[in-house]
């Protein structure tokens, strides 16, 4: 996002000081034009996606420390996937070309058939009703956000499922510790997924 705003704006480093941890991509850039006096048109974000999609692209064949699938993922997905009583959906602050992207990289974006991205709302806590309906509209099974249990590794991840009456399981592999996501309200929390057992014993718990 760093490059494409230098290549398209000739501002560099334009995200330093903005928050970005479970934020949508649609507010981080919100608060970049706003911090640097861009204009939000939307004919800029249409070229903003574009180069930063390209960037992105790049970077991903690069050699990355950080750059792995965190403990447990690829297992936990597989088990659930082959489960009929659960639907995976994916919920992500992310744009939908970048989202695709990185978990093609992964070969994780086989695991979802619909969700709902960074394009559709500036505020995270309006993405599970949406991913809801997609799910419905994508011929999976008709639910409410009560029945919905959104997994996460931020704050704004177990504030998006609370806005909706969702449960929420949080992971502590990113920015925040298990004690910061507890804080923070959510109803189980891990260190990482690797526990394959337990994690799905937390989901049939929340799921009643």
């Amino acid at each position: 996002m760093t490059s494409a705003f230098a290549e398209l704006f000739a501002v560099h480093d334009a995200f330093r000081g903005i928050h970005m941890a479970g934020r949508t991509d649609h507010w981080i850039l919100s608060d970049a034009f706003a911090l640097h006096g861009v204009s939000p048109a939307s004919a800029l974000l249409k070229r903003f996606h574009d180069v930063y999609l390209r960037h992105l692209t790049t970077e991903l064949e690069k050699p990355h420390a950080r750059k792995m699938v965190m403990p447990g993922v690829r297992v936990l997905l597989d088990t659930l996937s082959a489960r009929e009583d659960v639907y995976l959906a994916l919920l992500t602050g992310n744009f939908e070309a970048s989202a695709r992207a990185k978990l093609e990289y992964f070969d994780l974006w086989k695991y979802f058939a619909c969700g709902a991205f960074g394009d559709e709302a500036p505020d995270r806590n309006g993405l599970l009703p949406k991913a809801i309906a997609r799910v419905a509209a994508c011929g999976g099974p008709s639910t409410s956000t009560h029945e919905a249990i959104v997994i996460g590794d931020t704050p704004l991840d177990v504030a998006c499922a609370a806005a909706s009456g969702a449960r929420s399981i949080a992971v502590a592999t990113g920015s925040f510790t298990v004690d910061q996501l507890r804080d923070a309200g959510a109803d189980v929390t891990f260190t990482d997924l690797s526990d394959t057992a337990r994690v799905l014993d937390a989901i049939d718990a929340l799921a009643g």
